[in-house]
C-alpha cells in the first residue's frame, strides 16, 4: 500500500505476542458455571495455583531475558533492527508491572483473610 509515493511500513518480525495459560475443563471442573465437585482429600483437573504462578515467573523470565540480549546487542551495534529491541523492553515493563499488581492483590487478599475474625 502506498500513499502518495510512499510506502507503506513493513509488519515486525519475530513477534510473538503473550498467551495466557489456560486450565482445560475437566468432568470435575466444568468450563461454564458451576464449582468443581472435589470430595475430601481428592484434586481437582488442571494445574495447580502455584504451578500456574511458576509459569508465569517463568514467562517473565523469558521475556527479561530476552530485552536484557537485545540491549547488549544494541549497545554493541550487533542489533539490525533497533525497534526489537524496542518492543521487548516494553513487553518487559508491562509484564513486570502486571506481576507486580498480581503481587500487591495476593498480598492485599492475604492480610484480608488474615483480618477475619474465627
Amino acid at each position: 500500500m502506498s500513499i502518495g509515493g510512499i510506502e507503506g511500513i513493513p509488519g515486525v518480525g519475530g513477534f510473538t505476542p503473550f498467551v495466557p495459560p489456560t486450565v482445560p475443563a475437566t468432568p470435575s471442573a466444568p468450563a461454564v458455571g458451576g464449582a468443581p465437585s472435589v470430595g475430601g482429600v481428592g484434586r481437582a483437573g488442571g494445574p495447580d495455583f502455584g504451578e500456574l504462578v511458576l509459569d508465569g515467573l517463568d514467562r517473565l523470565d523469558g521475556v527479561q531475558r530476552t530485552a536484557d540480549q537485545l540491549s547488549v546487542q544494541a549497545a554493541t551495534g550487533d542489533l539490525q533492527n533497533i525497534h526489537d529491541y524496542t518492543i521487548a523492553a516494553t513487553q518487559a515493563a508491562v509484564t513486570t508491572q502486571v506481576t507486580v499488581a498480581v503481587r500487591n492483590k495476593a498480598v492485599e487478599a492475604f492480610t484480608e483473610i488474615m483480618r477475619m475474625q474465627v
